[in-house]
């Protein structure tokens, strides 16, 4: 699991780089996708299933997101999009395509549904992150001036 949070920190940082994050951001931005996906992780060996261990990822993701955008003084999206690229279903966007052209329809619509609950999870828990009032946030950047 050690071993999956450094490549998945690693991807991440390498995601930051190509939207031209800012270089001091970098490294929280790293630390915020690995963390969305050790929560996934520990949720898929809690046998939650993909699409709520991508639910409460991308919650906790978005949370962790957000703090740390309050914290840094920087917007949300700059953690929150290179963070959620490892939970996005490339794989299963693939398969889909590809059973598709391959006129396999079992397959394509199976790895098409699939693909759409994790899809629709990630959208839900921006939402239900994005839903948290955003004084909880000013409030936590605001005790750390204080201190």
């Amino acid at each position: 699991m050690m071993l999956q949070f450094l490549l998945c920190m690693l991807a991440t940082l390498s995601f930051g780089v190509l939207f031209a994050v800012p270089k001091s951001e970098l490294i929280f931005c790293g630390l915020t996708g690995a963390l969305g996906w050790l929560v996934y992780l520990i949720c898929l060996n809690a046998d939650c299933g993909a699409a709520i261990s991508n639910l409460i990822a991308t919650f906790t993701l978005t949370v962790v997101s957000r703090t740390t955008a309050a914290l840094r003084k920087n917007p949300v999206t700059v953690y929150l999009i290179s963070g959620i690229f490892p939970l996005v279903p490339g794989a299963g966007i693939y398969y889909t395509s590809y059973y598709f052209i391959m006129n396999e329809m079992e397959k394509c619509t199976a790895n098409g549904m699939n693909t759409a609950k994790v899809a629709g999870a990630i959208v839900l828990g921006i939402i239900f992150g994005f839903s948290l009032p955003q004084n909880w946030f000013h409030s936590i950047s605001h005790k750390k001036q204080t201190s």
